[in-house]
């Protein structure tokens, strides 16, 4: 298959060369950035008409979006550009590699001191803290999926963000999270393996 070639604009520069090249960059730059909004807005739509139909292959919401990931399930992973949730790894000093403890936090959350302190000694804990949209653009491939930041200045890309927390993703295959969750709390308490942490009432 061959290339379908597309012209969004013609700039005129005043140079040539190296500096003629960065001067089309920058006068072009308003033109790419339309080209960047109607991408958004057609991903955007796409995401909420498989919302409409409710065909379980979407996922929105920092939790099910994780469990997803996991599964291997996302195939496109949509996220706001600007998302503030932090990422919390935690473990007791020289304590043995897989203890850690993940936390998905507001800024507002992670300010409190237990996700600092032990739970039951209240030793204080190595605590590693980072961006959740840093994290994933370094370890989106691992999923095997593809990543598409978005921002919120569209209709769509607003609606996204407010309404769905500005994190989801368009799925591979349907999974019913509603039932998931079900098997997850019919589980053993105990069969935490120090795995993510989540709490689902902090992103819902």
């Amino acid at each position: 298959t061959g290339y379908q070639r597309r012209v969004h604009g013609i700039v005129d520069v005043a140079y040539g060369g190296e500096n003629g090249f960065n001067q089309a960059i920058e006068l072009s730059a308003d033109c790419l950035a339309g080209v960047r909004f109607i991408q958004e807005k057609k991903l955007i739509t796409k995401y909420f008409d498989e919302i409409s139909k409710d065909t379980n292959m979407y996922c929105f919401g920092t939790v099910d979006t994780l469990k997803a990931l996991e599964m291997g399930a996302v195939e496109k992973l949509i996220v706001w550009e600007e998302l503030d949730t932090l990422r919390l790894v935690s473990k007791l000093p020289n304590a043995p590699a897989g203890e850690e403890k993940v936390h998905y936090l507001t800024p507002k959350q992670a300010e409190d001191r237990k996700y600092f302190v032990d739970e039951e000694t209240k030793a204080p804990l190595e605590v590693e803290v980072g961006q959740v949209v840093e994290w994933f653009a370094e370890n989106y491939k691992k999923f095997g999926c593809s990543l598409e930041f978005i921002t919120n200045k569209s209709q769509e890309g607003f609606q996204f963000v407010k309404g769905f927390g500005g994190i989801g993703g368009l799925l591979r295959y349907q999974v019913d999270f509603l039932q998931l969750q079900d098997l997850e709390d019919g589980n053993d308490e105990g069969n935490n393996n120090g795995g993510d942490d989540f709490n689902e009432d902090d992103f819902m």
